[in-house]
């Protein structure tokens, strides 16, 4: 039987890290054979969320195609987003709950659903299968819906996302709330990080209008604490555009108890940024009221603009 490797996006997350490892499990189960692997290091909330449940990081690759021909892909499905050799090998199945932007030369697996994480989508598939999801696996899964609908305050929570939640909670034996802030606060300490690790440790580039762009974020408590780095973070968005060829780099920094963001934008694109948030952009920088959401609140009006 041939290996598989599943994997999420680089800079994971955490709804990335546990989908590769949730869907990795569920496979195994049917009968295939498949490892879990991270394209980055996890992040210090997903690192909270492994230590609490016991559960090991996955191994980080930089490369797919050394070790397999074929890979599963979990919450992305764009090449940017991907390992870096993905053109030469065979993609088997996708479970993703973001836009496609992916074609393939061969027919594959896709569960594509507008949830709050992917993970939601797994927990489907975990009980469409018969498949029982053990308390650790269960606790993983309960951090990744968690930490992608920011503890179902984004609007890309659905209803199914907190029908999973509170199932996942049962099977865990936590409370899901008290849990979940203390996860979303591990993941706020940035006083440690480098200006790169800030402004490019969840980024994601996206192609609008015959342009790049660079959109990264980060969750606070204090929005204002993360400003007063905006000098030097500016300087790092501006050598990353010009190391990789971006067009423009954002910035959102995201309030997680106001459910409030800021937006810091180096590069020339400032009238369609403007547009797309009805806003006028002041010494870089434009507050976004009730914005948490890269997915379904920053990255559609930008496109819409673009």
């Amino acid at each position: 039987m041939t290996k598989k490797l599943v994997f999420g996006h680089s800079n994971p997350d955490t709804d990335t890290i546990v989908s590769a490892k949730a869907y990795s499990y569920l496979l195994n189960q049917l009968g295939e054979d498949t490892e879990a692997v991270a394209l980055g290091t996890p992040n210090e909330e997903t690192q909270y969320a492994l230590r609490h449940f016991d559960e090991p990081a996955p191994r980080v690759i930089t490369a797919a195609k050394p070790e397999v021909d074929q890979v599963a892909l979990v919450d992305h499905n764009e090449a940017a987003q991907s390992v870096s050799d993905l053109a030469e090998v065979e993609i088997t199945n996708i479970v993703d709950h973001h836009k496609f932007g992916l074609t393939t030369s061969t027919p594959l697996f896709i569960r594509a659903e507008a949830l709050g994480s992917a993970a939601s989508i797994l927990v489907k598939m975990f009980d469409e299968n018969k498949v029982e999801i053990p308390a650790k696996l269960a606790g993983l899964m309960l951090s990744a819906i968690i930490s992608d609908t920011l503890l179902l305050k984004s609007p890309t929570t659905t209803e199914f996302d907190k029908i999973a939640v509170k199932t996942l909670a049962e099977i865990a034996d936590v409370d899901f709330e008290s849990y979940g802030l203390e996860m979303l606060k591990a993941g706020t300490n940035l006083s440690t990080k480098s200006e790169l690790e800030l402004i490019d440790g969840d980024a994601k580039s996206f192609e609008m209008g015959g342009k790049t762009l660079r959109i990264g974020q980060v969750n606070t408590v204090d929005i204002a604490e993360v400003f007063e780095r905006q000098a030097a973070l500016e300087d790092a968005m501006k050598a990353e555009n010009a190391k990789n060829g971006y067009d423009a780099f954002l910035f959102v920094v995201t309030n997680i108890l106001t459910s409030d963001s800021e937006l810091l934008l180096v590069g020339d694109v400032t009238e369609q940024v403007e547009k797309a948030f009805a806003g006028k952009l002041v010494n870089n920088r434009l507050a976004l009221p009730g914005v948490v959401s890269r997915k379904k609140q920053v990255v559609p009006p930008l496109t819409a603009a673009f």
